[in-house]
């Protein structure tokens, strides 16, 4: 399984150094969130990817939603899925496709001519798209969010998105297979511990709680540090001191 974590940001080298908004695309095809997704490579070089996952609504995971959508559309009806909660797609049509901010992407998609493809999941849902089965479960954050535990027969991956203190996706997680990586946030340093409580985000002792619930040797990748803090937080993270703990590269395609 090959995991692209989409960059949001480059420094003068080319090479993204901060991680403002969240994608990810697994296997060239299926995207996790559309935060940079329609900012990544020219729009033909989007194209590939015909499935979107949405965990939330927040903007850092969807703010190039409507671009990406306008970049892929051609009018064929083998247009991109969408695949979210209906109140991610409830909120995306009142607040991003409402006519003001963009146009109308759901309600003018027809049959013949879509700009997208509705596909409502739920937690606790599976799917199998483009080889891969991705599990839809629940996470604790401020608004309704899920990760995704995503397997393809020889590797599995988990993607809990935005989350604080969480356990449904961590008990599911410990009974499969492979288990070759996990994409777990650090959003804000122990001192910001007050502001990681009240948004439901991580800390690095927090991520250190997270990564005992899962067993030993497992994989963790550190996502969604907050930029101002980024230093301070991956200093932390290191001082865990933990074998299997890494921090993410923007740009960089993980192969499991």
């Amino acid at each position: 399984m090959k995991v692209l974590v989409v960059p949001s940001s480059v420094n003068d080298a080319g090479v993204g150094d901060d991680q403002f908004l969240i994608s990810y695309i697994i296997n060239d095809t299926i995207a996790i969130d559309a935060g940079c997704l329609g900012f990544f490579r020219p729009a033909l070089g989007q194209t590939p990817v015909r499935h979107v996952f949405i965990s939330h609504t927040h903007i850092d995971h969807v703010a190039s939603l409507p671009i990406f959508l306008e970049n892929c559309y051609d009018g064929n009806p083998d247009c991109v899925t969408l695949h979210a909660s209906k109140t991610v797609v409830d909120g995306l049509q009142k607040d991003m496709f409402n006519g003001r901010i963009w146009p109308d992407f759901i309600g003018m998609s027809s049959p013949s001519t879509p700009f997208m493809k509705v596909n409502l999941i739920e937690s606790g849902e599976s799917i199998e798209i483009d080889g891969v089965k991705i599990t839809v479960i629940s996470v604790d954050h401020l608004i309704p969010t899920v990760g995704y535990i995503i397997e393809d027969g020889t590797s599995t991956v988990i993607i809990p998105s935005d989350t604080g203190p969480t356990e449904e996706i961590w008990r599911i997680a410990r009974h499969k297979q492979n288990v070759k990586g996990v994409f777990l946030e650090a959003a804000f340093p122990n001192s910001m511990s007050f502001l990681a409580k009240l948004s439901k985000h991580l800390t690095p002792a927090g991520f250190e709680i997270e990564l005992e619930k899962m067993p030993r040797g497992t994989r963790f990748i550190a996502i969604h540090i907050k930029s101002r803090w980024r230093d301070e937080v991956i200093g932390e993270l290191n001082a865990l001191d933990h074998p299997h703990l890494e921090i993410g590269e923007f740009g960089k395609t993980y192969e499991f």
